[in-house]
């Protein structure tokens, strides 16, 4: 057997029609459209969830039906909020969305595995898993829910339900873009773990689940947590170049930096620095971002690693009023767009998937009575 990489780098391991990502150019593309030319044309996050399920833009009749399915879906059952409620509030806000996802399963009475019936449970994840995630930040704040408000925009409901402010337009438009950026990224580690569990032609909601659970780990969606918590412990930007060498000099890691498939800048990166700067002048609050531009000037002049989704992100989440231990909640928000692309994809076209490992343990051993071992 050919040597392989260790993560199965590099290994093709599926094929799909949902994301490509030139980890040579830097470049994102979903669908067929690169990820710079929807954001720079305004598209909104509903119209890229249409376009990741449905494989094309939609037009106006198409995008405003689309959004009523979303809207309708919005409201949780009360079963599940009601049990919200007993999760303690020492729970990382991860753990709680992957257990209220999969109780979600509990009140869908409808077990068809047709095309019919996944595009209604997509509908309702996509719609509920926001829902999740403010009505858990409310509840452990000791705050009244905000129901979500049906005459708003994804992205501006669902800042709404979690802030309780209602966001303007230049906002609501920055958070969009944040969630476009986030829809999707190809086989990472959460959407191949999707992929596994519809393979076995489990349900949607496992998969989801399951999803959630690999997104939770510090190697896939918690970095930019990190990233915040270093830029809180730097304090100010005078502090960040001796900050960082130190760490270098130590060997230590600088989250936020170099990614498995990007050999250049990742281009979710290019937006959301600038967003970093936008949002810093409208606060009037620029340190983050000046702290970002000194630690990004370093680590690639020593290390020569560009800054990944994470590091910018971290500045804007936070600029915008969303909690640290939020960040990755909000980023399985916007991925579960990509999560159900490609579950729709692999049961379209299923196949189990199911590779082998090559063994490197001992052979020819023979068993030994207990009483004679040493």
């Amino acid at each position: 057997m050919v040597p392989q990489k260790a993560g199965l780098e590099d290994i093709v391991a599926a094929t799909s029609e949902i994301c490509f990502i030139d980890g040579k150019k830097g470049r994102l593309v979903y669908r067929g459209y690169d990820v710079h030319d929807l954001v720079n044309g305004d598209a909104t996050f509903e119209e890229v969830i249409y376009l990741l399920w449905y494989g094309k833009l939609p037009n106006r009749r198409e995008l405003n039906e689309f959004n009523k399915r979303l809207v309708q879906h919005r409201r949780l059952p009360r079963e599940v909020v009601a049990h919200l409620y007993t999760i303690p509030t020492s729970a990382p806000p991860m753990e709680a969305l992957r257990t209220a996802v999969s109780e979600l399963a509990l009140y869908d009475n409808d077990e068809r595995m047709t095309t019919e019936a996944h595009f209604e449970r997509a509908f309702k994840l996509m719609s509920q898993v926001a829902t999740i995630v403010a009505f858990d930040e409310r509840i452990r704040n000791e705050k009244d829910l905000i129901q979500p408000d049906p005459s708003l925009p994804f992205a501006a409901n669902f800042l709404y339900m979690l802030t309780g402010k209602l966001p303007d337009s230049e906002m609501t438009r920055l958070f969009d873009i944040c969630l476009i950026l986030h829809a999707d990224h190809e086989l990472n580690a959460s959407t191949f773990t999707a992929r596994v569990i519809a393979a076995t032609l489990s349900d949607m909601y496992s998969a989801i689940a399951g999803a959630i659970g690999a997104l939770k780990g510090p190697l896939h969606g918690g970095a930019n947590e990190q990233v915040m918590r270093m830029l809180i412990d730097i304090g100010d930007p005078s502090r960040a170049e001796g900050y960082v060498r130190k760490l270098l000099s130590e060997k230590k890691k600088i989250m936020g930096f170099g990614h498995r498939v990007y050999k250049t800048e990742d281009p979710r990166a290019t937006h959301l620095r600038k967003m970093s700067e936008l949002l810093g002048y409208r606060t009037g609050n620029l340190k983050w971002y000046e702290m970002c531009r000194r630690i990004e000037a370093i680590v690639l002049q020593e290390k020569g690693l560009y800054p990944n989704v994470d590091f910018y992100s971290a500045s804007v989440y936070h600029l915008m009023g969303i909690s640290i231990d939020l960040f990755t909640p909000v980023f399985a928000v916007a991925r579960t767009a990509g999560w159900v692309a490609h579950i729709l994809e692999q049961y379209a076209n299923n196949r189990l998937i199911r590779p082998t490992a090559e063994y490197v343990g001992p052979m020819d051993k023979k068993y030994v009575p207990i009483e004679e071992r040493e």
